[in-house]
């Protein structure tokens, strides 16, 4: 076990707030431990934890599978190259579904906008007297055209 550090020292060397530092702890993303004094100390290992959550949040996974991800490493072990491949792996597909859904929503309201015409009866996204409501929840023609394109991708990926 190397050095252990002070939740201080590991929001200095990570840059993260000594607050989110407790919350990562709170959602199990991070682990501590209490000295006699009652002081919180860390091993060095969680520095590289707090990196690979860093990265992951940055580009929009949300905690909850930030936490789901890190639970299937070894306890205590700092994750390894290796192990960050598998969890940006398990991400990719999530990562590569949303990309498409905004550059849908990016050519979309570009075209909208672009038009000027605003027109309620010939415009995409209208819903004229909640038609799409019978459908489910949500922005129905966006998201059944996001699954269509995934579906189609996954298909395309699986025979090449």
């Amino acid at each position: 076990m190397g050095r252990e550090l002070s939740v201080g020292e590991v929001a200095r060397r990570s840059g993260v707030a000594v607050s989110a530092l407790h919350f990562y702890e709170t959602k199990g993303l991070i682990r501590s431990h209490r000295t006699g004094g009652n002081q919180r100390r860390y091993s060095s290992d969680v520095l590289r934890r707090v990196a690979v959550i860093r990265v992951a949040q940055e580009v929009g996974i949300s905690l909850a599978d930030i936490a789901h991800a890190l639970a299937s490493l070894p306890d205590g072990r700092t994750p390894t190259r290796a192990d960050w491949r598998m969890l940006s792996e398990g991400w990719a597909a999530d990562l590569d579904r949303r990309i498409l859904q905004l550059q849908k929503l990016r050519d979309g309201l570009t075209g909208c906008i672009g038009c000027g015409c605003m027109s309620l009866t010939h415009c995409p996204l209208h819903n004229p007297e909640d038609r799409l409501g019978a459908e489910g929840a949500g922005p129905r023609r966006l998201l059944v055209a996001a699954a269509r394109n995934g579906v189609s991708r996954r298909k395309a990926a699986a025979g090449s």
